[in-house]
């Protein structure tokens, strides 16, 4: 038998308070697709760090075809063969897409860069994946999907032997997810080893050969794919079964009209948007990456200052020029992107929850802190989330992070919520919480727009599904014509929008 690709024994490492992993070993084989899989916090994305060379381990042994290894920097990694597609982005924002893909060798003419070389190189990279991304944009001003395709052209093109995904399709709509499966396929016939970190499972069952499973930083077990069902490995990533539920909203009629968009429009990013969301219902927006989604989240909530069109709030005609016009009108926002644009990594749990509000708790000039408390402890109470008042959001994982961005607004008394992603990066567990708390958030008379990149997702919670195409709004689909040959059909442009538009 060859040998491993790649072997992990003892692998344990310590933070400050806590073990993320302890005593983790299993073998990885050449050429294959190797799945971990584990909710939130169970140690999946610190063991492909500690591969990729950006963690060590406190105790154990990693070894790289049967010789033992030990990575102080990515840059030792990827010198070994090792690469890295993280779930949270790391780049110069302030430098073009032909510049952060080619940081490591620039290319150079008579000491100077070589920009042709460098833009030529730049999309030899981004063609070997199918990301159509002008190579002399700024990084900043791309979307979050653009970015992770980028990152993607990245580490594929430093032609490493092994590749760790870590939720690469977190942020991807279907048709830049399935070019990903297509690479994926592709590099796996190459012989390039990958180990895949995912919490969506029809990619699992898909994509990998072998599933490892992780819980509370331990090795649960190991098994072909092929030997699994969905249900078992959730039940042994989570260790309870996990039942589906149908909405309780979507059998409530719908409420007062909270608020009405008319002839929205913003240059170059979407144009004469006009819809209307009711209290009690979840409306979902559909559209390919690029369409205009989050770019019409951001004008509800007054991020957009050239943006154009009417707003109105519970029928009355009103002015949303800045977050501050969206909150004083009961409008919540959780953003795309938590880490950097929902929350302040350096501040703790209780001061991104009141952040928005301190104000209000503001006694002489001074925070009354008694009062604070309160609030913070009733509005993790109603998220469910289990985490100390005190302890810094840097240390949580993703879905108590988006766990402290929905508290943060139930603080607020925000009753009409635009959720961008909001299961974006979370485990199944954390996932049907979160899913149950929209629901329970529409049922008790909250109006709700759903962003998200999963049909799936959408089909489950939406009471009707607005699509977008290349900024402009196609149609309108009911929750009982929906499904997701005919949004993802309207979404391409492959037929007329749904008679009810």
């Amino acid at each position: 038998m060859s040998l491993p690709r790649v072997r992990f024994l003892g692998i344990t490492k310590r933070f400050p308070g806590m073990v993320a992993l302890r005593d983790v070993s299993f073998d990885v084989a050449p050429g294959s697709c190797h799945a971990i899989c584990g909710e939130n916090g169970a140690g999946k994305s610190t063991l492909g760090k500690i591969l990729a060379g950006l963690h060590q381990p406190d105790a154990g042994t990693l070894e790289l075809d049967g010789a033992p290894v030990r990575f102080s920097s990515p840059r030792d990694a990827l010198a070994a063969g090792v690469a890295m597609v993280h779930q949270e982005l790391a780049f110069c924002d302030n430098l073009t897409v032909g510049a952060n893909l080619c940081l490591r060798q620039i290319p150079r003419r008579f000491g100077l860069i070589d920009r042709r070389s460098l833009r030529a190189r730049a999309l030899q990279l981004l063609e070997a994946i199918g990301a159509r991304i002008d190579p002399d944009r700024r990084m900043d001003a791309l979307s979050f999907a653009e970015q992770q395709l980028v990152q993607i052209a990245a580490a594929v093109g430093e032609g490493a032997k092994v590749i760790i995904f870590d939720e690469p399709t977190s942020s991807l709509g279907d048709a830049e997810a399935g070019r990903l499966y297509t690479l994926i396929a592709s590099l796996k016939a190459r012989g390039v080893t990958q180990l895949y970190v995912s919490h969506r499972m029809h990619e699992i069952f898909t994509l990998c050969d072998i599933v490892t499973v992780l819980r509370d930083g331990q090795h649960v077990s190991t098994h072909p794919a092929a030997q699994l069902t969905e249900g078992a490995l959730v039940r042994q990533m989570i260790g309870r079964e996990l039942t589906e539920y149908f909405p309780v909203h979507a059998t409530q009629p719908r409420g007062e009209e909270r608020l009405r968009v008319e002839r929205l429009s913003s240059p170059g990013r979407f144009t004469d948007v006009s819809f209307s969301i009711h209290a009690g219902e979840v409306v979902g927006l559909a559209g390919l990456v690029g369409a205009g989604r989050s770019e019409i989240a951001r004008a509800i909530f007054g991020l957009d200052p050239q943006a154009t069109g009417e707003f109105h709030v519970r029928g009355r005609r009103v002015t949303i020029g800045t977050p501050r016009d969206a909150m004083r009108h009961g409008i919540g926002f959780v953003p795309e992107d938590r880490k950097r644009q929902g929350l302040v990594l350096g501040m703790r749990t209780r001061e991104n929850t009141t952040l928005p509000t301190l104000s209000r708790f503001a006694r002489a000039g001074w925070v009354d802190q008694r009062a604070e408390a309160t609030a913070v402890k009733q509005s993790f109470s109603r998220v469910a989330l289990r985490a100390g008042r005190e302890a810094p959001v840097s240390s949580l994982s993703g879905g108590n992070q988006q766990k402290v961005v929905l508290a943060k607004w139930l603080t607020a008394d925000s009753t009409l919520l635009i959720l961008d992603e909001p299961t974006r990066g979370v485990d199944v567990g954390a996932k049907a919480e979160l899913h149950a708390w929209i629901d329970q958030r529409a049922a008790g008379g909250d109006a709700v727009l759903l962003i998200s990149s999963e049909i799936p997702e959408l089909l489950t919670l939406a009471s009707r599904i607005l699509v977008l195409r290349e900024g402009r709004l196609r149609g309108e689909v009911s929750r009982e014509q929906a499904s997701q040959e005919a949004l993802l059909r309207m979404m391409a442009g492959l037929e007329d929008p749904a008679p009810n538009a």
